[in-house]
Parts: structure tokens; sequence; C-alpha cells
């Protein structure tokens, strides 16, 4: 572990600490100076498998698609990774690999979120190690801590890393939601918590962090669906699943947002809306992992039990609707 571990200041709320920070550490310094780090149109990963075995020649390809498609990050061992049933050893090798072959052209996000406080550090502490550029943190699923719980455990991951950490909000998963007020305690404690994947579905929630937080924080949408609605309210990206084979389609729409052409980015929005919602219409990653076996990057669109492969009748629907893309 890098020995450059920030010694947070006693007071969280003083404005004095992050300066402190950026004094103690240069990446931090350097941070505040890239204002548009973590931002665009960030692909949450899936991982390839071929008789039950992680297939690295696949995810070779994946990673080379992204890069040639212009993504401005990559997000290894998310939801979308499948990273509930890869093993530890799995989850850290799938990191490393996605770093080597990334050679710093784009930053590498890692998944270390556990609904164990001690997995999450040891998971971030490892990937710090191997190079992560930064980590994703879930809400830890199925405790359903308190807000004060929350808090405590980010805290505590937060501890261990300089490293910027993206907060990622799912209720639907985890069943708790990461309140704006736990967001606003943990911006205020550490400079490198400054981001969140807000995956609620709501627009009002978008509102609700830049409200409190503004230019303090950035929000990143979770579902391709609603990304442009949230970037009209403030959001300056996505992590998405679709840009796993339309990383250029969903590039071009973000760019456009960024700029604020809301007009051609929502003709965009508009041509792809379809296939955002069909890629949801079975567990995710199931549809996604179909669409990229389909286009060639996949050998195989296999995905691990108790996830299974789609219905024939959604597999029509997911075909027809990629069909009008193509």
């Amino acid at each position: 572990m890098d020995k450059t571990v920030l010694a947070y200041v006693d007071s969280p709320t003083s404005p004095s600490g992050h300066e402190a920070q950026r004094a103690r550490n240069p990446a931090l310094a350097s941070m505040s100076t890239r204002a548009k780090f973590l931002t665009g149109t960030i692909t949450a990963l899936a991982t390839p498998f071929r008789d039950g075995r992680i297939a690295y020649a696949d995810l070779k390809k994946l990673v080379a698609h992204q890069l040639k498609g212009g993504v401005n990050g990559l997000v290894p061992m998310g939801t979308t990774g499948e990273s509930p049933t890869l093993d530890y050893d799995e989850h850290m090798e799938v990191i490393r690999f996605v770093i080597r072959e990334a050679r710093g052209r784009v930053p590498v996000i890692a998944g270390t979120g556990s609904n164990s406080t001690h997995e999450a550090i040891e998971l971030t502490k490892l990937s710090h190690e191997a190079g992560a550029d930064a980590m994703l943190l879930v809400a830890p699923y199925y405790n359903k801590p308190s807000q004060e719980g929350l808090f405590r455990h980010f805290c505590a991951i937060a501890d261990t890393t300089d490293r910027p950490i993206i907060l990622y909000s799912i209720p639907g998963r985890c069943g708790v939601e990461i309140s704006v007020g736990v967001v606003e305690r943990l911006r205020a404690r550490y400079e490198h918590v400054a981001w969140i994947k807000e995956a609620g579905g709501s627009v009002d929630r978008v509102d609700q962090l830049k409200q409190a937080l503004g230019k303090d924080v950035t929000v990143l949408s979770g579902d391709d669906s609603l990304t442009l609605p949230f970037m009209a309210v403030g959001a300056e990206g996505v992590i998405s699943v679709a840009s796993n084979v339309y990383v250029r389609e969903i590039g071009q729409m973000v760019r456009l947002a960024l700029a604020n052409d809301f007009a051609r980015a929502g003709r965009l929005h508009r041509r792809l809306y379809p296939m955002f919602k069909t890629l949801f219409i079975e567990p995710n990653p199931v549809p996604v992992k179909y669409a990229l076996h389909r286009a060639g990057i996949f050998g195989s669109a296999e995905v691990r039990s108790p996830l299974c492969a789609m219905t024939a009748a959604n597999t029509k629907t997911l075909e027809d609707v990629l069909r009008q893309l193509d």
C-alpha cells in the first residue's frame, strides 16, 4: 500500500482541511486542475466467460473496442461485470488485467464495493496498489445499514486511499439510498470523495445533490435512459451499460450534452432510447452480453448463475431493436 495515505484533520467541515490534504499529496493538488476528470462516457465493463472461466482474450477485445471508440473511462467489476459471482482472486485479476490493457490511456475505476466494510477496504487497498485511478463504491447491499452506518462505512474506506472515490447509490439493488446528507458529510471531510453514480431513477435527486453541493460534487448517471435528463440538470456524464457495444454513439450524445447542444443530443437519445430500455428487458448484464456476442466482441453470451440466458421471446425483442440500430 502506498504510504502517502492522507492524515485527515480533526474538523470534518474545516475548509483548511482540503488545503492541508493537497499540500500533503501532489496527486490531490493536480485533481483540482483536471475539471473534467472522471466525466463523460465511462463504461461499466461486462466480464466475458467461456465454460465458466473468465475469457481474457474477449476482455482484451472489449477494452480495445472501448479505447478505439473514444471512451473516457473504464469500470471493471461493477454490477455489469457480475462482481457478486466472481471470487476474490478473480475480482482482482480482472481489475489488474484492465489496468494493464488500458496502459494509462483512460482512467480505470475499480469496483471495490462490498456489503462487508472489511472486504471493501481490502479490495480498495489492493486496487490502489495495482494502479487503479479511482474506486467505485456501491452502498452496502442486503445489510440495509442506517445513514450513520453508511457514513462510517465510506469513511473507513476513504481513510485507506487518496485516489478518487465514486459513491454508487442504487437503492433498487441495495435496498438503501446514500442520502444527500451523507454525501455532504463525506464531501466536507474528504476532497477525494467528490463523485457519485446516481442510479435511483430520479431527476429530482440530481437536483437535490446539485442544490446542496453545486460544483463540489460531480454526478454521473447510472441509467442509460436517464443520462440526457440527468445532464440537463447538472450531471456530467454516465457510467454506462450500453456503451459496452455503442461506445461511439453514447460518447457523441454525452459530448453534445456537455457542450450544451441538447437539441442534437436529444435526437441521438431518441434514436438510442429503445435500445437503452431493451438492454434491461432482463437482469443486467444478460442482454448486453447477448449484444456483445452478436457484435463479435465476445465469443459467448455466457453469464454465471443465478443469472441465465434470455428467454426466446425476449431475445427476439432485443434482436428487433438491435437490428434497427444496425
